[in-house]
């Protein structure tokens, strides 16, 4: 028989945690409650990361286990799956954000203003909150530059910590900060706060022109070809996760794994001190207590803000002297204007062969 519900008192709010003894991590034998317990304890944290923001639940219902799978456009029968519109029966206090999608349609996401919220929503089996880079005042203008460095098979954490300080210096040199985090699982990001004046298309190119040149800074070492087959053993800079409706998971954020890490902001100076499995939703608070929020700066409304315009003039030269145009935008993106061709090379009958 299932323990009874619990409630617990969140900034003044009361949220009912039911089923507060289901697994949702077996291997280290997390519960509900706990996960709940954790979002509270890293409130501060978490919820500067969300508020205000648009932000995807990734559900698990039943918890992750091994073999556990997320659904898709394609396959709905996974295990987990991402909450895009606000969940039904939402209480009136939960927020929301109207949100356009590539397509051209839209839908109202939970937009979380108090901790209660991702409390509540912690409770519907989310364990990962994707916030997009923009806040409710205008959806449609990034106010985050977000570098995904992504390690490709045969590289590791490790290999994207290599890539990071030529991240910080190459940031400096175009007149902006970021700040770092793991990925939670084998990768690392770098956050830029942005003057919300841009758009989805210019921050996505600002963030093509930052890979292309950490790929001629480190030849070998770093890529920004979306194709796997073309990338080899490198730091692939995931370009797309600049693109609309394209999220990353926010720090604190639990990940969906057999230790259950968490997102976790790093200073610059201990890069290569920790390890993505050092943060776990069991010693995330302490760290959070010791260290404060490190991302702080990210929130909304803080400063300094940075601009694009380097970034974007730096882009402008690679076209023009380099002939180095658009790259390919996600599957379910319809055509761009100025994208190639959306085709694997390898399947690509019209590429010229060497």
């Amino acid at each position: 028989m299932a323990a009874p519900a619990v409630e617990l008192e969140v900034a003044g709010r009361t949220v009912r945690v039911s089923n507060p003894d289901r697994l949702v991590f077996p291997g280290p034998g997390i519960t509900k409650l706990e996960v709940v317990e954790y979002v509270v304890a890293v409130g501060d944290g978490i919820l500067a990361a969300v508020r205000d923001r648009p932000t995807t639940l990734e559900r698990w219902p039943k918890g992750w286990f091994e073999g556990a799978r997320l659904s898709t456009r394609t396959d709905s029968g996974g295990d987990g799956f991402y909450q895009k519109r606000v969940p039904r029966g939402a209480p009136d206090w939960v927020r929301t954000a109207r949100i356009t999608f590539p397509s051209g349609r839209y839908a109202d996401e939970v937009c979380p203003t108090e901790l209660a919220v991702v409390a509540w929503a912690a409770n519907l089996g989310t364990v990962t909150f994707h916030p997009w880079p923009v806040t409710s005042a205008d959806t449609e203008a990034p106010d985050q530059l977000r570098i995904d460095l992504d390690p490709q098979p045969g590289t590791d954490f490790a290999d994207a910590v290599l890539v990071a300080p030529h991240v910080r210096e190459l940031l400096a040199e175009l007149g902006m900060t970021g700040w770092p985090k793991t990925s939670g699982g084998r990768g690392l990001h770098v956050f830029v706060p942005l003057e919300p004046r841009w758009s989805f298309t210019q921050a996505r190119r600002a963030t093509i022109a930052i890979g292309r040149e950490l790929e001629r800074r480190l030849p070998g070492q770093v890529t920004t070809a979306w194709w796997k087959e073309e990338r080899g053993r490198t730091i692939f800079v995931d370009y797309n996760q600049m693109a609309r409706d394209r999220t990353i998971a926010s720090a604190y954020s639990i990940r969906a794994n057999a230790r259950a890490t968490v997102s976790a902001p790093l200073r610059w100076d201990e890069l290569e001190a920790v390890h993505p499995d050092d943060v776990t939703v069991r010693t995330m608070p302490a760290r959070l207590a010791q260290h404060g929020d490190l991302f702080a700066p990210l929130a909304a409304g803080a400063a300094p803000r940075f601009g694009l315009e380097a970034a974007l003039e730096l882009a402008a030269r690679d076209e023009r002297d380099h002939g180095l145009e658009d790259l390919p935008y996600p599957p379910e993106y319809p055509k761009m204007p100025g994208e190639p061709k959306r085709v694997q090379p390898s399947r690509d009958t019209g590429r010229p062969r060497a």
